[in-house]
């Protein structure tokens, strides 16, 4: 299996965008994305998806050449329309209207719109949080779960991510799916030749399954139960009703190249902690240490920035088999 610097996994992705019908800095953003989930250990966010990006660049599904345009209806309001292109340079655009925004505004949105697959949502709100700024993301995604005591898909997994900033460290994140599991990870254990865990998901006719298969046909299961659907709903609110987005229900799959663009939408609010004059900062470090203190406790995220440092240091190895699908990409 090969092993790849995080450099040469860049340039691998850039070099397979671009021969498919998306330009350089659009598949630069898109590498930048993947490549960083990959060396946090979220294979489903990863470079598993080069190829079927490429795949729907190379059809249009996703606009490779797309270019997202940026307004400020309101001084704290930025609109983002991502015009059916990857998510990811709709979503540095969005970060850098919002850190000019809070500068001014002390707080300020970024609805994003007709986008797509947006990876590992702790990404944007962990970068505004290394500017010193606390951030929310909220996420629609395509149709895979059903309302509770219901059988057909309505809402996506629609993933919630919170980042702050801690004193002398590295930002607090969080990034959590509504379904028990990320779809990226059914996605990820079909590649892989294996079967799912139980209780992660329910095949076509509402029976639980371990076929990935038969899962990514079927609906995922949400996490929390009935309080897991609520939260999905309050999500498809944010990031696709008040964004101007599709819901899940109209979205498209972002795991094939087939039908329209998935036209999905993404929430993101930052705001400047210090602004409310109460030593924000230092009472986020006061919470942290409270819980670090107790044996056996840990924050979210450490295991994530452990294998970072390691990928840095120790490179990226992809299975043969991916390595053969992105070069024929």
């Amino acid at each position: 299996m090969p092993t790849l610097t995080l450099l040469q996994a860049e340039g691998l992705v850039v070099r397979t965008l671009t021969r498919n019908r998306t330009n350089v800095d659009n598949a630069r953003s898109v590498a930048r994305a993947l490549v960083g989930a990959e060396a946090d250990g979220l294979k489903g966010h990863g470079l598993s998806r080069v190829p079927m990006y490429a795949a729907q660049a190379k059809v249009r599904k996703v606009d490779g050449l797309a270019l997202p345009l940026v307004t400020r209806p309101r001084p704290g309001l930025i609109a983002v329309d991502a015009g059916y292109g990857f998510a990811f340079p709709a979503l540095e655009a969005a970060e850098d209207a919002l850190r000019n925004a809070v500068k001014t505004q002390g707080v300020a949105a970024a609805a994003i719109k007709r986008s797509s697959h947006a990876g590992a949502a702790s990404q944007p709100v962990e970068r505004l949080a290394q500017q010193g700024l606390v951030a929310l993301m909220f996420v629609n995604t395509p149709a895979a779960m059903a309302p509770w005591g219901g059988s057909k898909a309505v809402f996506g997994t629609n993933p919630i991510a919170f980042a702050c900033p801690l004193p002398g460290r590295p930002p607090l994140v969080i990034d959590l799916s509504l379904s028990k599991v990320a779809r990226g990870n059914v996605m990820a254990a079909k590649q892989r030749g294996e079967r799912l865990p139980p209780g992660w998901a329910l095949d076509e006719k509402g029976q639980p399954t371990s076929d990935p298969d038969a899962a990514l046909r079927g609906t995922m299961l949400p996490m929390g139960d009935a309080k897991g659907i609520a939260l999905a709903l309050m999500v498809e609110l944010l990031a696709a009703g008040l964004a101007g987005a599709n819901y899940a229900a109209e979205a498209s799959s972002y795991l094939d190249a087939e039908g329209a663009p998935s036209g999905t939408g993404q929430l993101l609010i930052a705001f400047d902690p210090s602004g409310f004059g109460n030593h924000a900062l230092g009472r986020f470090g006061v919470l942290a240490v409270a819980i670090e203190s107790q044996q056996g406790a840990r924050l979210p995220g450490e295991r994530r920035l452990a294998l970072r440092a390691k990928a840095k240091v120790e490179g990226l190895t992809i299975s043969d088999k991916l390595m053969e699908e992105i070069e024929a990409a």
